[in-house]
């Protein structure tokens, strides 16, 4: 995709922004766990958490939203990919605008189930420093901590 174009989340994004999470969650070869929360509820945790936070951005590609990024400190806290254009580098360009907003390092969660995602977070250099058995997040189901360019200790216990 050559024509992306990265931007904070707007209040007028969160709708749109919110369906391209869901879609990705629940696409038919997903390997992430059903989310637990309806669709309204995730509409609304993207108008009242991650907009006023500010950490969010969205990847446009011919006036829509295909991707969503949100940082939560150190975390690489939410990347969510479109389905439809999933394999085309757009998660890619996120990753690496959340390595040029954090130099120092990143870290994430994802579930041990989805291991298409761990690989494509080892390609941009995360390691693996932690797994889980998931009773810390909201699943309840096996995660695994990974972590980029710091000292995994300083990223590591971060929940």
């Amino acid at each position: 995709m050559d024509d992306v174009w990265i931007r904070p989340l707007e209040p007028y994004d969160t709708d749109e922004a919110a369906a391209v999470w869901w879609r990705s969650r629940h696409a038919q070869d997903s390997q992430l766990p059903p989310a637990i929360h309806t669709e309204e509820q995730v509409r609304g945790w993207f108008a009242e958490v991650l907009l006023p936070d500010g950490q969010s951005w969205v990847a446009m590609d011919d006036g829509r939203i295909v991707a969503v990024l949100t940082l939560d400190g150190d975390d690489l806290d939410q990347l969510y990919v479109d389905p439809e254009v999933a394999g085309q580098g757009v998660g890619s360009t996120l990753v690496d605008l959340a390595k040029d907003l954090r130099p120092g390092g990143l870290a994430l969660w994802t579930f041990q189930s989805n291991t298409r995602a761990q690989e494509f977070y080892r390609r941009h250099g995360f390691t693996e420093v932690r797994r889980t058995d998931g009773a810390d997040n909201e699943e309840r189901v096996p995660d695994v901590r990974m972590v980029w360019g710091a000292h995994p200790e300083r990223l590591e216990s971060s929940a």
